[in-house]
Protein backbone atom coordinates (compact mmCIF):
# COMPACT_ATOMS: atom_id res chain seq x y z
CA UNK A 1 0.00 0.00 0.00
CA UNK A 2 2.86 2.84 0.72
CA UNK A 3 4.02 2.30 -3.10
CA UNK A 4 0.25 3.58 -3.58
CA UNK A 5 0.58 6.54 -1.59
CA UNK A 6 3.93 7.36 -3.03
CA UNK A 7 2.58 6.86 -6.26
CA UNK A 8 -0.56 9.08 -6.01
CA UNK A 9 1.45 11.94 -4.03
CA UNK A 10 3.71 12.07 -7.00
CA UNK A 11 1.07 12.36 -9.58
CA UNK A 12 -0.55 15.37 -7.00
CA UNK A 13 2.99 17.29 -7.05
CA UNK A 14 4.38 16.49 -9.97
CA UNK A 15 0.99 16.71 -12.46
CA UNK A 16 -1.30 18.24 -10.72
CA UNK A 17 0.05 21.40 -8.96
CA UNK A 18 3.61 20.97 -10.32
CA UNK A 19 5.69 21.67 -7.57
CA UNK A 20 9.06 23.79 -8.20
CA UNK A 21 11.89 25.06 -6.04
CA UNK A 22 11.35 27.10 -3.20
CA UNK A 23 7.76 27.00 -3.59
CA UNK A 24 5.15 27.71 -0.31
CA UNK A 25 3.45 24.49 -0.48
CA UNK A 26 0.41 24.42 1.45
CA UNK A 27 -1.00 20.74 2.19
CA UNK A 28 -4.09 20.94 4.11
CA UNK A 29 -6.56 18.03 5.20
CA UNK A 30 -9.46 17.50 7.71
CA UNK A 31 -8.10 14.47 9.49
CA UNK A 32 -5.46 12.60 10.75
CA UNK A 33 -6.82 9.64 8.64
CA UNK A 34 -4.74 10.41 5.77
CA UNK A 35 -1.50 10.70 7.64
CA UNK A 36 0.26 7.92 5.03
CA UNK A 37 -0.68 10.16 1.76
CA UNK A 38 -0.10 13.68 3.76
CA UNK A 39 3.36 12.20 4.90
CA UNK A 40 4.24 11.17 1.12
CA UNK A 41 2.94 14.38 -0.21
CA UNK A 42 5.26 15.89 2.45
CA UNK A 43 8.23 14.02 1.27
CA UNK A 44 7.65 14.68 -2.66
CA UNK A 45 7.51 18.50 -1.86
CA UNK A 46 10.65 18.67 -0.40
CA UNK A 47 12.62 16.09 -2.94
CA UNK A 48 11.14 18.97 -5.51
CA UNK A 49 12.83 21.48 -3.52
CA UNK A 50 9.37 23.07 -1.95
CA UNK A 51 8.42 24.30 1.37
CA UNK A 52 5.69 22.09 2.57
CA UNK A 53 3.85 23.35 5.58
CA UNK A 54 0.82 20.64 6.73
CA UNK A 55 -2.29 22.02 7.94
CA UNK A 56 -4.20 18.87 9.86
CA UNK A 57 -8.01 19.47 10.86
CA UNK A 58 -9.50 17.73 13.88
CA UNK A 59 -12.90 16.25 12.80
CA UNK A 60 -15.73 17.85 14.38
CA UNK A 61 -14.32 21.55 15.26
CA UNK A 62 -16.13 23.17 12.08
CA UNK A 63 -19.37 21.66 13.76
CA UNK A 64 -18.24 23.28 16.95
CA UNK A 65 -17.51 27.12 15.51
CA UNK A 66 -20.88 26.80 13.48
CA UNK A 67 -23.09 26.19 16.03
CA UNK A 68 -21.00 28.32 19.15
CA UNK A 69 -19.79 31.43 17.11
CA UNK A 70 -21.30 34.96 17.66
CA UNK A 71 -22.13 36.64 14.59
CA UNK A 72 -19.16 38.63 14.76
CA UNK A 73 -16.87 35.42 15.31
CA UNK A 74 -18.66 34.29 12.26
CA UNK A 75 -17.72 37.65 10.46
CA UNK A 76 -13.71 36.72 11.61
CA UNK A 77 -10.83 35.40 9.67
CA UNK A 78 -8.05 34.79 10.83
CA UNK A 79 -4.90 36.76 9.60
CA UNK A 80 -2.46 33.11 9.24
CA UNK A 81 -5.10 31.85 6.76
CA UNK A 82 -5.21 35.34 5.15
CA UNK A 83 -1.10 34.83 4.90
CA UNK A 84 -1.64 31.79 3.05
CA UNK A 85 -3.93 32.65 0.63
CA UNK A 86 -1.72 35.79 -0.66
CA UNK A 87 2.00 33.70 -0.25
CA UNK A 88 1.05 30.01 -0.99
CA UNK A 89 2.25 29.05 -4.41
CA UNK A 90 0.57 25.51 -4.44
CA UNK A 91 -2.31 24.19 -2.23
CA UNK A 92 -2.97 20.49 -1.71
CA UNK A 93 -5.81 19.58 0.15
CA UNK A 94 -6.70 15.99 0.83
CA UNK A 95 -10.88 14.94 2.05
CA UNK A 96 -10.75 12.22 4.91
CA UNK A 97 -13.42 12.69 6.50
CA UNK A 98 -14.39 10.69 9.99
CA UNK A 99 -17.95 11.83 9.55
CA UNK A 100 -19.64 13.13 6.72
CA UNK A 101 -23.13 14.20 7.86
CA UNK A 102 -21.22 16.29 10.63
CA UNK A 103 -22.53 19.56 9.94
CA UNK A 104 -26.28 18.62 8.58
CA UNK A 105 -28.00 19.62 11.66
CA UNK A 106 -26.12 23.08 11.59
CA UNK A 107 -27.99 25.66 11.05
CA UNK A 108 -28.39 26.56 7.73
CA UNK A 109 -28.63 30.52 7.72
CA UNK A 110 -24.97 30.57 10.12
CA UNK A 111 -23.42 28.32 7.46
CA UNK A 112 -24.66 30.75 4.82
CA UNK A 113 -23.28 33.72 6.26
CA UNK A 114 -20.28 31.88 6.92
CA UNK A 115 -19.54 31.07 3.56
CA UNK A 116 -20.41 34.65 2.56
CA UNK A 117 -17.80 35.93 4.85
CA UNK A 118 -15.08 33.31 3.02
CA UNK A 119 -16.14 34.46 -0.24
CA UNK A 120 -13.51 36.56 -0.84
CA UNK A 121 -10.92 34.11 -0.17
CA UNK A 122 -12.12 32.02 -2.38
CA UNK A 123 -12.11 35.28 -4.91
CA UNK A 124 -8.29 35.41 -4.24
CA UNK A 125 -7.95 31.84 -5.24
CA UNK A 126 -9.44 31.71 -8.46
CA UNK A 127 -7.91 35.17 -9.62
CA UNK A 128 -4.30 34.08 -8.63
CA UNK A 129 -4.91 30.87 -10.50
CA UNK A 130 -6.14 32.76 -13.51
CA UNK A 131 -3.09 34.45 -13.26
CA UNK A 132 -0.44 31.81 -13.14
CA UNK A 133 0.49 32.83 -9.58
CA UNK A 134 -0.84 29.92 -7.62
CA UNK A 135 -1.37 26.30 -8.50
CA UNK A 136 -4.15 23.98 -6.55
CA UNK A 137 -6.02 20.66 -6.27
CA UNK A 138 -8.47 18.85 -4.34
CA UNK A 139 -7.76 14.82 -3.89
CA UNK A 140 -9.53 12.55 -1.20
CA UNK A 141 -8.38 9.80 0.96
CA UNK A 142 -10.28 6.63 1.11
CA UNK A 143 -11.43 6.36 4.59
CA UNK A 144 -14.82 4.24 6.64
CA UNK A 145 -17.22 7.53 5.95
CA UNK A 146 -16.50 8.25 2.38
CA UNK A 147 -17.18 4.38 1.80
CA UNK A 148 -20.55 4.24 3.58
CA UNK A 149 -21.60 7.04 2.10
CA UNK A 150 -20.76 5.74 -1.12
CA UNK A 151 -22.34 2.02 0.10
CA UNK A 152 -19.66 0.55 -0.28
CA UNK A 153 -17.08 -1.53 2.22
CA UNK A 154 -13.38 0.41 2.61
CA UNK A 155 -11.54 -1.80 0.01
CA UNK A 156 -14.51 -1.77 -2.12
CA UNK A 157 -14.11 2.44 -1.84
CA UNK A 158 -10.36 2.40 -1.86
CA UNK A 159 -10.72 0.33 -5.07
CA UNK A 160 -13.19 2.45 -6.59
CA UNK A 161 -10.82 5.33 -5.62
CA UNK A 162 -7.80 4.19 -7.06
CA UNK A 163 -9.35 3.11 -10.71
CA UNK A 164 -11.09 6.71 -10.58
CA UNK A 165 -7.99 8.56 -10.25
CA UNK A 166 -6.28 5.69 -13.11
CA UNK A 167 -3.96 5.00 -10.06
CA UNK A 168 -3.78 1.10 -11.33
CA UNK A 169 -2.44 1.88 -14.60
CA UNK A 170 1.50 1.88 -15.08
CA UNK A 171 1.70 5.81 -15.60
CA UNK A 172 -1.21 7.48 -14.15
CA UNK A 173 -0.08 11.13 -15.37
CA UNK A 174 -0.04 9.92 -19.40
CA UNK A 175 -3.48 8.38 -18.52
CA UNK A 176 -4.24 11.86 -17.80
CA UNK A 177 -2.77 13.25 -20.29
CA UNK A 178 -4.48 11.13 -22.56
CA UNK A 179 -7.71 12.26 -21.41
CA UNK A 180 -6.60 15.39 -21.73
CA UNK A 181 -6.22 15.70 -25.43
CA UNK A 182 -9.54 14.38 -25.96
CA UNK A 183 -11.13 16.51 -23.71
CA UNK A 184 -9.40 19.37 -25.44
CA UNK A 185 -11.28 18.83 -29.04
CA UNK A 186 -14.31 19.17 -27.38
CA UNK A 187 -13.55 22.34 -25.86
CA UNK A 188 -11.99 23.48 -29.09
CA UNK A 189 -15.38 22.53 -30.82
CA UNK A 190 -17.00 24.17 -28.32
CA UNK A 191 -14.91 27.59 -28.27
CA UNK A 192 -16.43 30.29 -30.43
CA UNK A 193 -20.34 28.48 -29.98
CA UNK A 194 -23.59 31.15 -28.38
CA UNK A 195 -25.65 28.76 -27.61
CA UNK A 196 -26.08 25.86 -25.58
CA UNK A 197 -29.19 24.12 -25.09
CA UNK A 198 -30.03 20.96 -22.84
CA UNK A 199 -33.41 19.12 -22.50
CA UNK A 200 -34.46 16.23 -21.02
CA UNK A 201 -36.93 14.85 -18.30
CA UNK A 202 -38.13 17.90 -16.68
CA UNK A 203 -35.73 19.71 -18.47
CA UNK A 204 -35.68 22.50 -21.33
CA UNK A 205 -33.03 25.22 -20.50
CA UNK A 206 -30.47 27.23 -22.65
CA UNK A 207 -27.63 29.87 -21.72
CA UNK A 208 -25.38 32.16 -23.62
CA UNK A 209 -21.78 30.81 -23.70
CA UNK A 210 -20.80 34.00 -26.33
CA UNK A 211 -17.12 34.95 -25.73
CA UNK A 212 -16.90 32.27 -22.60
CA UNK A 213 -14.10 30.12 -22.29
CA UNK A 214 -14.60 26.35 -22.32
CA UNK A 215 -11.90 24.03 -20.48
CA UNK A 216 -10.76 20.59 -20.05
CA UNK A 217 -10.21 19.52 -16.42
CA UNK A 218 -7.72 16.17 -17.08
CA UNK A 219 -6.27 15.81 -13.52
CA UNK A 220 -4.84 19.19 -12.42
CA UNK A 221 -7.34 20.90 -9.87
CA UNK A 222 -9.39 18.03 -8.72
CA UNK A 223 -8.35 14.35 -8.87
CA UNK A 224 -9.99 12.37 -10.14
CA UNK A 225 -11.02 14.54 -12.56
CA UNK A 226 -13.21 14.42 -16.06
CA UNK A 227 -14.96 17.27 -17.52
CA UNK A 228 -15.41 19.64 -19.78
CA UNK A 229 -16.72 23.35 -18.78
CA UNK A 230 -17.10 26.82 -18.90
CA UNK A 231 -19.41 29.41 -17.16
CA UNK A 232 -22.50 31.23 -19.12
CA UNK A 233 -22.93 34.61 -19.24
CA UNK A 234 -24.65 35.92 -15.97
CA UNK A 235 -28.38 36.83 -17.58
CA UNK A 236 -28.56 34.24 -19.86
CA UNK A 237 -29.94 31.21 -18.64
CA UNK A 238 -33.90 30.84 -19.14
CA UNK A 239 -35.89 27.61 -18.91
CA UNK A 240 -36.26 24.83 -16.39
CA UNK A 241 -33.68 22.18 -15.38
CA UNK A 242 -34.26 18.69 -13.40
CA UNK A 243 -31.15 17.03 -11.07
CA UNK A 244 -32.89 12.92 -10.52
CA UNK A 245 -29.40 12.40 -8.68
CA UNK A 246 -29.24 13.25 -4.93
CA UNK A 247 -27.30 16.45 -4.47
CA UNK A 248 -25.63 16.79 -1.24
CA UNK A 249 -23.51 20.14 -0.15
CA UNK A 250 -21.84 20.13 3.18
CA UNK A 251 -23.35 17.01 4.75
CA UNK A 252 -27.02 17.85 3.78
CA UNK A 253 -28.75 16.36 0.96
CA UNK A 254 -31.65 17.82 -1.62
CA UNK A 255 -33.55 15.11 -3.56
CA UNK A 256 -34.85 15.38 -7.20
CA UNK A 257 -34.00 19.56 -7.57
CA UNK A 258 -36.61 21.33 -9.91
CA UNK A 259 -35.06 24.65 -10.89
CA UNK A 260 -37.19 27.55 -12.76
CA UNK A 261 -34.25 30.32 -14.16
CA UNK A 262 -35.12 33.74 -15.85
CA UNK A 263 -32.49 36.29 -17.18
CA UNK A 264 -30.20 34.05 -15.31
CA UNK A 265 -31.34 34.21 -11.98
CA UNK A 266 -32.96 30.54 -10.25
CA UNK A 267 -36.31 32.31 -9.40
CA UNK A 268 -37.98 28.57 -8.13
CA UNK A 269 -36.18 26.26 -6.49
CA UNK A 270 -38.00 22.63 -5.30
CA UNK A 271 -37.03 19.85 -3.59
CA UNK A 272 -39.04 16.70 -2.44
CA UNK A 273 -36.16 16.55 0.19
CA UNK A 274 -34.27 19.70 1.82
CA UNK A 275 -35.77 22.29 -0.13
CA UNK A 276 -35.60 24.47 2.84
CA UNK A 277 -31.65 23.71 3.27
CA UNK A 278 -31.40 24.45 -0.78
CA UNK A 279 -33.67 27.45 -0.82
CA UNK A 280 -31.48 28.83 2.21
CA UNK A 281 -27.71 28.11 0.27
CA UNK A 282 -29.58 30.19 -2.72
CA UNK A 283 -30.01 32.85 -0.57
CA UNK A 284 -26.58 33.33 0.66
CA UNK A 285 -25.70 36.79 -1.31
CA UNK A 286 -27.04 38.43 -4.48
CA UNK A 287 -24.46 36.15 -6.67
CA UNK A 288 -26.07 32.57 -5.48
CA UNK A 289 -29.03 32.33 -7.48
CA UNK A 290 -27.04 32.55 -10.73
CA UNK A 291 -25.00 29.96 -12.38
CA UNK A 292 -21.51 29.98 -12.14
CA UNK A 293 -20.74 26.67 -13.98
CA UNK A 294 -21.91 24.35 -16.89
CA UNK A 295 -20.11 21.07 -17.41
CA UNK A 296 -20.45 17.68 -18.85
CA UNK A 297 -18.83 14.71 -17.00
CA UNK A 298 -16.50 12.24 -18.61
CA UNK A 299 -15.29 10.15 -16.21
CA UNK A 300 -16.02 6.68 -17.37
CA UNK A 301 -14.80 4.97 -14.41
CA UNK A 302 -17.41 7.12 -12.21
CA UNK A 303 -20.92 5.47 -12.79
CA UNK A 304 -22.87 5.48 -9.33
CA UNK A 305 -23.45 8.70 -7.39
CA UNK A 306 -21.22 8.20 -4.16
CA UNK A 307 -22.37 11.49 -2.01
CA UNK A 308 -18.79 13.03 -2.92
CA UNK A 309 -19.10 15.75 -5.21
CA UNK A 310 -15.57 15.49 -6.01
CA UNK A 311 -16.46 12.35 -7.92
CA UNK A 312 -20.19 12.62 -8.41
CA UNK A 313 -19.96 16.00 -10.61
CA UNK A 314 -17.69 13.51 -13.10
CA UNK A 315 -20.06 10.61 -13.81
CA UNK A 316 -19.63 9.45 -17.43
CA UNK A 317 -22.96 10.32 -18.56
CA UNK A 318 -23.88 13.76 -16.37
CA UNK A 319 -24.00 17.14 -16.86
CA UNK A 320 -23.72 20.10 -13.71
CA UNK A 321 -24.93 22.99 -12.95
CA UNK A 322 -23.53 24.73 -10.49
CA UNK A 323 -25.48 27.63 -8.63
CA UNK A 324 -23.04 30.37 -7.56
CA UNK A 325 -19.79 31.88 -7.82
CA UNK A 326 -18.10 31.50 -11.49
CA UNK A 327 -14.51 30.69 -13.00
CA UNK A 328 -12.77 33.86 -14.21
CA UNK A 329 -10.10 31.77 -16.20
CA UNK A 330 -13.34 30.94 -18.71
CA UNK A 331 -14.57 34.54 -18.31
CA UNK A 332 -17.04 34.14 -16.05
CA UNK A 333 -18.15 37.15 -13.85
CA UNK A 334 -20.52 35.94 -11.06
CA UNK A 335 -19.02 36.81 -7.38
CA UNK A 336 -20.97 34.39 -4.51
CA UNK A 337 -19.83 32.66 -1.23
CA UNK A 338 -21.75 29.41 -3.11
CA UNK A 339 -20.59 27.10 -5.74
CA UNK A 340 -22.83 24.01 -4.95
CA UNK A 341 -22.38 22.10 -8.29
CA UNK A 342 -25.96 20.08 -9.21
CA UNK A 343 -25.40 17.14 -11.03
CA UNK A 344 -28.13 15.47 -13.65
CA UNK A 345 -28.08 12.48 -15.46
CA UNK A 346 -28.05 12.66 -19.34
CA UNK A 347 -27.90 8.86 -20.16
CA UNK A 348 -32.05 8.52 -19.85
CA UNK A 349 -32.42 10.70 -23.14
CA UNK A 350 -30.86 13.91 -22.19
CA UNK A 351 -29.51 15.68 -25.06
CA UNK A 352 -27.57 18.89 -25.55
CA UNK A 353 -27.65 21.33 -28.68
CA UNK A 354 -24.62 23.91 -29.55
CA UNK A 355 -25.92 26.52 -31.87
CA UNK A 356 -29.17 24.10 -32.89
CA UNK A 357 -26.73 21.00 -33.57
CA UNK A 358 -26.74 17.82 -31.22
CA UNK A 359 -23.70 17.16 -29.87
CA UNK A 360 -24.34 15.40 -26.90
CA UNK A 361 -27.08 12.29 -26.50
CA UNK A 362 -27.72 9.74 -24.18
CA UNK A 363 -24.58 10.33 -22.39
CA UNK A 364 -23.01 10.49 -25.51
CA UNK A 365 -20.45 13.08 -27.54
CA UNK A 366 -22.05 13.12 -30.91
CA UNK A 367 -18.71 14.59 -32.46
Amino acid sequence: MNNLWEKYAKVLVDYSVKVQKGELTIIRTDSYQSQPLIKEIYKQVLLKGGYPVVRMGIEGLNEVFIKNATDEQLEYIDPMTELEYDKAKNLISIGAPLNVKNMARCDSKKLAKRSGVMKHLSEKMLKRAAEGDLKWVIANFPTHALAQEAKMSLEEYTEFLIKSCRLHTENPVEEWKKIGEKQEKIAKYLNGKSKIHITGEKTDITFNVSGRIWKSCAGECNFPDGEVYTSPVEDSAEGQIYFDFPQIYRGNEAQKVLLTLKNGRIIDAKAEKGEDFLNNMLDMDSGSRFVGEIAIGTNEMIQDVTGNILFDEKIGGSIHMAAGASYPDTGGKNVSGLHWDLIKNMKNGGKIYADDVLIYDSGEFKI
